[in-house]
C-alpha cells in the first residue's frame, strides 16, 4: 500500500511541453520574466498587458531564444476584453491550461486622502480582474474536460501591513489570497489547481516607485536586500508542473524572512 510504482524518481518535472499560458501584466517586472520562464519550458505563452511596444519587444525576446510567445494587447479592467484576449491567444497557440495572474497597480495613498477613482481603479486591477480571468479560464477547461494551473500573484502585504500608503493595496491582495483558497475548492473535482505566490520586496517597476516615495527600506530587512525576479523562477514553475498536482488552495510566501511572521 505504501510503495507506488506509478511515480518516477523522483516525481518532478518542469517539462510544459503543449501546455499553454496566459500571463497578465508581461509588459515588465515579475509578468515579464514568468513569460520567458514558462517559455523556456516548452509552453506557449500569451503575453498580455496594456503596452504594445513592450509586448512585442517580449514576444521577440522569447521567440529569439527559441520559445513562442504571442503578444495579447489588452487592459484586464476592461470587461469585454479578457473572452477576447482568450479567443485570440487561443487562435494563435492552442487551448489555454494555465493562467497566471500577475498585473496589479498599487495605491501609493493613505485611505482617507484617495479618490475613489483611484480606488475603483485598484480594485477592479487586484481583485475583479484576476476572478473574470480564472472563471473564464475554468469555464472553458470545464467545457473541455481538461484539467488546468491558475497560479494568483499576491503579496506578503496580504499578511502584514507594514503602513506607508498602501493599505487598498494590502486589502486587495489579501482578497486574491482568499480567492484562491475559495476557488480551489469549487474547482478541485474539475483538476483545476488553483495556488498563489505571496512575494515579498522584490525589485520592480512598482518597487522602483516605493524606494522613491518613501526612501530607501532595505536595511529594515534581516538580510538588508530586495528579491531578484529569477529568485521565484522554481515556485512558478512548481505551481504550473505536474509536480504540484496533489496541491491546490495554497499561497506560498517568498519573503527571505521579511515578514516578521
Amino acid at each position: 500500500m505504501g510503495e507506488t510504482s506509478d511515480f518516477a524518481l523522483p516525481n518532478f518535472t518542469i517539462d510544459l511541453s503543449g501546455q499553454v499560458a496566459f500571463v497578465t501584466g508581461a509588459t515588465s517586472g515579475l509578468g515579464w520574466r514568468f513569460a520567458q520562464v514558462l517559455a523556456a519550458c516548452g509552453a506557449g505563452v500569451a503575453a498580455a498587458g496594456r503596452r504594445s511596444d513592450r509586448l512585442e519587444q517580449l514576444a521577440k525576446t522569447i521567440t529569439e531564444a527559441g520559445g513562442t510567445c504571442a503578444p495579447v494587447p489588452m487592459d484586464v479592467t476592461e470587461t469585454d476584453a479578457v473572452g477576447a484576449a482568450f479567443d485570440r491567444a487561443e487562435s494563435e497557440l492552442g487551448p489555454l491550461n494555465i493562467l497566471v495572474n500577475n498585473a496589479g497597480i498599487p495605491d501609493a495613498q493613505y485611505a482617507t486622502k484617495m479618490s475613489m477613482d483611484l480606488v475603483d481603479r485598484v480594485i477592479a486591477t487586484n481583485m475583479r480582474a484576476p476572478f473574470q480571468l480564472s472563471c473564464e479560464l475554468a469555464r472553458r477547461l470545464m467545457e473541455r474536460h481538461a484539467p488546468g494551473r491558475i497560479v494568483n500573484i499576491t503579496s506578503i502585504g496580504a499578511f502584514r501591513y507594514g503602513g506607508n500608503g498602501a493599505a487598498l493595496y494590502s486589502i486587495t491582495k489579501a482578497a486574491l489570497a482568499r480567492m484562491t483558497e475559495v476557488l480551489s475548492v469549487e474547482w478541485a473535482k474539475y483538476h483545476i489547481n488553483v495556488n498563489g505566490i505571496a512575494p515579498g520586496a522584490f525589485s520592480s517597476e512598482m518597487m522602483e516607485g516605493m524606494l522613491t516615495r518613501i526612501g530607501d527600506f532595505r536595511n529594515m530587512y534581516p538580510r538588508k536586500r530586495l528579491g531578484e525576479t529569477p529568485q521565484l523562477d522554481s515556485t512558478l514553475l512548481y505551481l504550473v508542473s505536474p509536480a504540484s498536482e496533489f496541491v491546490t488552495g495554497t499561497i506560498i510566501k517568498v519573503d527571505d524572512g521579511q515578514d516578521p511572521k
